[in-house]
């Protein structure tokens, strides 16, 4: 009985975030594109049968997480786990927000970035503004209302879709089983604030974990928020992961979440490239990313909208990419995928 009223605070708790998502999308929406310029592109409706399937995967990908919660992949507490509080306190600031992203998108100015940002330490391709964020991902202030932006985007589903990533990496990980669980180091590339470490972190107490992002702002944040649980902390490191400041082989797991979409293919291919390096052998890879057209065709409105409201340069090559061949480039084997809602799970092992 326990078990049942959880799963139904569980399900209560994703639609309540769905409908808050769901309707700040559209008013936002809609006022984005009253104050649009002529020629702007619009958003495409959505046709009845891809809302239904909408809805049918989104049911899915609830129930897969509950599912490997009950399992013991990581506790039942992490379906509920998030800053609410602090959330709360700056949804009033994603509307303040607003109105300089509206600014740029009308002005299509994609490089309005902070003036003391020194712009040798990045490579060009980072220099703007993606999803029309102020500061890009350059400051602060733009790190402290990321993680509530994202939630809004996928409408309360972003932790669960970053938690599709824990299973192949627990599985792959098994490859290292006659080891101490302390000596494991798993390394998030692109950790931004350090949501996926934290999901991490509840399903490998012991792992050694280590987040990368080339964005010092957003490693701010990620310390500021996972130092409110000091045994959970991992080691924050700022760097570019077309080239990592890690040795070769000194790594047995990398996950990657929500990175590729934002890269020109030949950086993709370079992330790909030094995954493969920092690998031990016998390491996993484990990549999630937006869906893709090959795989879910169902969803090509969705995934032309996303393009339309948001700027994101390299959206369009991604989603008909070739990230299994990429990851056959790179040296990797084992090469399996599965999707779950707007999410696609790429798993790799260096043989």
């Amino acid at each position: 009985m326990a078990d049942a009223v959880t799963k139904l605070a569980y399900e209560a708790l994703q639609q309540g975030k769905s409908l808050v998502g769901v309707a700040h999308k559209e008013i936002s929406t809609r006022l984005m594109e009253l104050v649009a310029p002529a020629g702007a592109p619009k958003t495409l409706p959505i046709p009845p049968q891809m809302l239904k399937d909408l809805q049918a995967s989104h049911k899915a990908l609830m129930e897969v997480d509950w599912q490997e919660a009950e399992e013991g992949l990581y506790p039942t507490a992490l379906l509920f786990d998030a800053p609410w509080g602090d959330w709360a306190a700056r949804y009033p600031l994603v509307w303040l927000d607003m109105p300089s992203t509206w600014t740029r998108r009308s002005e299509r100015n994609v490089r309005d970035l902070p003036r003391d940002v020194e712009t040798d330490n990045y490579p060009d391709y980072y220099l703007q503004n993606f999803h029309h964020q102020t500061d890009g991902y350059l400051s602060d202030h733009s790190a402290s209302l990321y993680d509530l932006q994202v939630e809004i985007l996928f409408n309360g589903t972003a932790d669960p879709m970053r938690r599709r990533v824990i299973k192949p990496l627990v599985q792959g990980l098994r490859a290292f089983a006659d080891r101490p669980a302390s000596s494991l180091r798993v390394l998030d590339v692109a950790t931004g604030t350090g949501r996926t470490l934290h999901q991490l972190r509840s399903a490998l107490p012991n792992a050694q974990l280590v987040g990368l992002d080339l964005s010092s702002a957003y490693l701010r944040q990620a310390n500021r928020w996972l130092s409110q649980r000091p045994s959970e902390l991992p080691q924050l490191v700022q760097g570019n992961a077309e080239a990592m400041p890690f040795a070769e082989g000194s790594m047995q797991g990398v996950t990657c979440v929500f990175l590729m979409h934002e890269l020109p293919a030949e950086a993709r291919q370079a992330v790909l490239d030094d995954c493969f390096r920092v690998l031990e052998p016998g390491g996993v890879l484990v990549l999630a990313d937006s869906v893709q057209l090959s795989d879910s065709p169902q969803f090509e409105v969705a995934m032309d909208n996303f393009r339309r409201v948001f700027h994101e340069p390299y959206y369009r090559d991604y989603i008909g990419d070739d990230i299994n061949g990429r990851l056959s480039a790179a040296g990797f084997s084992g090469i399996r995928a599965s999707s779950h809602l707007m999410t696609r799970v790429w798993t790799a092992t260096k043989p």
